[in-house]
């Protein structure tokens, strides 16, 4: 009897202790089913990030690449703005050496504008001279064919003076040579003893 109730109280307490296990099973099974569907989610967590990782790798090395080629790129630009540097160094030198250059332009050309102003002042100066000797030379010219004129006249009177002269002179040869025939008929008329009426004739015959 005893043992009968024993037994029955072992039953109930191995199916109390089964009840606990199963419970504890159950609990178990269920983690387990939790932390399956967590390393499933893990696990498409991982291939995604694998293919992330992948995408990420891809994308590094193009970056790779495009920091290579900016890299090249950065030393030509270097490079280029070294020889830049250089052209802009020249290039200050020479607008320095412009700079001088136009500074002694300015003080040249000062001078030069000081002389030039000197110049026209003697330009109008000389101007004001030729005007007054062309005036003078005017007068001068003015003065000269008045006296060309004067003289003119006085030469149309000499010219006629002249030729009154040597109509004279034509007389006075022609006279002269009368003259020289009546001596000599006259010395004829001495040496032949020319009779008066001879010599009479040839008188009249030398003013024919």
């Amino acid at each position: 009897m005893n043992t009968g109730i024993g037994t029955e109280t072992q039953i109930r307490f191995l199916k109390a202790k089964l009840n606990v296990m199963q419970e504890e099973l159950d609990k178990v099974v269920c983690e387990c089913n939790k932390k399956e569907d967590e390393i499933h989610d893990l696990k498409s967590q991982v291939k995604s990030f694998e293919e992330d990782c992948s995408r990420k790798q891809r994308t590094i090395t193009a970056q790779l690449s495009q920091i290579e080629k900016y890299k090249n790129l950065f030393e030509e630009a270097n490079a280029r703005c070294d020889g830049l540097q250089q052209q802009l160094l020249a290039v200050e030198k020479d607008l320095e050496n412009k700079r001088r250059l136009q500074k002694q332009a300015a003080t040249s050309q000062s001078a030069t504008e000081v002389r030039l102003n000197r110049a026209l002042e003697d330009v109008e100066k000389y101007k004001l001279e030729l005007s007054k000797l062309r005036q003078n030379h005017k007068d001068v010219a003015n003065e000269e064919l008045k006296k060309i004129e004067v003289l003119k006249s006085e030469n149309k009177k000499l010219e006629k003076q002249k030729g009154e002269l040597m109509i004279g002179f034509k007389k006075q040869l022609k006279l002269i040579d009368v003259l020289k025939r009546q001596k000599m008929h006259i010395e004829a008329a001495k040496m032949l003893s020319f009779t008066e009426e001879e010599f009479m004739k040839a008188l009249e015959w030398g003013n024919s």
